[in-house]
């Protein structure tokens, strides 16, 4: 559900404090996070996120495109497999 136009975009506090500092310092290591909720502001851009997934962090990589997204859409927490069948076996074809 898309947050309320009068609420304005959320970013978890922490998170804002973590970048201003990274970018006083010139720091370029990722920023470690497990807000998946917060919205990418301007001023992460250029700056490189490892965004929990459930299980591991992923490494994502802050473009201008990205600005107004949430981080959790650029770490899936799911993995595809294909559909259908795999195998010759299961098909039932005789090699």
């Amino acid at each position: 559900m898309a947050r309320s136009l009068k609420k304005g975009p959320f970013c978890e506090p922490k998170l804002i404090l973590k970048v201003e500092k990274r970018n006083r310092s010139g720091d370029k290591s990722p920023i470690k996070t497990w807000s998946r909720r917060s919205m990418v502001l301007p001023e992460f851009v250029n700056h490189t996120f490892a965004v929990h997934n459930g299980k591991t962090f992923t490494s994502v990589f802050i473009t201008e495109n990205m600005v107004g997204h949430k981080l959790g859409e650029f770490s899936p927490t799911r993995i595809f497999r294909k559909h259908g069948v795999h195998t010759d076996k299961a098909v039932g074809l005789k090699k």
